[in-house]
Parts: C-alpha cells; structure tokens; sequence
C-alpha cells in the first residue's frame, strides 16, 4: 500500500487514519521462531508490515555468509505468514534508498545495532525524514548462525561417522 493511503478500521465508522507502515529486514535464512518473534512484535506497533528479505547477494557481501536457503524460498516463506502484509527482496545496503522505494514510518531492527556508530546514523538519517526507529531484542539461545554451525558440525565427514556409528550402535 502506498504511504499516506488511509483505512477505515473498522466498517461501521466512517473516520480514518494514516496507515502507519513498518518496514522489518532481515536475512530470514533457516526461519526460525526469533524471525517470527521479530514479525509478529514488528506488525503489533504498525498497520502494514513490510518485511525485506536480503538478497543472496548483498548477505555475500555484507556479511560474508551463503546462505543455506535462497532468496525465493525465503521470500516465499516470509510472504506466507499471516502478519506481514508485504514482502520485498532487498537488494541495496543503503537503508535510506529502501526507504526512498517503500516509504515507511517505522524501522524495525535488532537491537545489536542500538547505540553503535552505524545504529546512531541511521537514526540520525531516518529522523530527518520522519521515521521511527524501533529496535527489538533478540530470541534467546536462537539464530540462524547457531544452527548452521550446528548443520555444519553435523556435515562434516567426521560428525557423518558419528552419527552414522550411532545409528547402527541404536539398531543393534
């Protein structure tokens, strides 16, 4: 929806109110219930929830990370959970081009990024132009870098022969 558009919520009223739209990236490889978490706390504080999806290219490249799930599959799946309205593939770093392209009034980010050079500049950036930034905590003892250190451990030739060891140990 583009911004400014208004919505009647409720059918038997006839006020209206600015669409507050929010905009939540993330990576969202191997989903788990923190990406959830950070959607669904993301859609309770906005109207219309935008989630950005980083590209298989700019996670390369900002990250250093392949991820294990590619960016249509993740696109499918985040576009295919109830609370989020829209989902877009993100393809630039620059967060303030997004916002040229999306028009949101609510960032939502992690809040690893709260206090730090790069947090504070794009706080600084967004307030120019009117946008709330909100940063939510991580799930506890969940991420995407726990888990694929844990498949990575489990694909290595040793862990292979451990498991497998294990498995004719359990039938015997």
């Amino acid at each position: 929806m583009p911004a400014g558009q208004s919505f009647s919520p409720d059918s038997n009223t006839n006020s209206t109110r600015p669409l507050r739209i929010g905009y939540a990236a993330g990576a969202f490889d191997l989903f788990h219930v923190g990406h959830l978490n950070i959607l669904k706390h993301a859609k309770s504080q906005c109207d219309y929830l935008i989630a950005g999806v980083v590209s298989d290219e700019m996670l390369e490249l900002t990250k250093g990370v392949t991820p294990v799930v590619p960016l249509f599959e993740r696109l499918e799946i985040v576009r295919h959970i109830s609370f989020v309205d829209e989902a877009v593939a993100e393809v630039v770093h620059d967060k303030m081009e997004t916002w040229r392209q999306l028009r949101f009034d609510v960032f939502f980010k992690g809040d690893d990024w709260r206090g730090t050079p790069r947090g504070m500049h794009l706080e600084r950036e967004f307030a120019a132009v009117g946008v709330d930034v909100v940063y939510f905590p991580y799930t506890v003892n969940t991420s995407s870098t726990m888990l694929r250190r844990a498949l990575d451990a489990l694909t290595r030739p040793d862990a292979a022969s451990r498991w497998q060891t294990r498995a004719i140990e359990s039938t015997s």
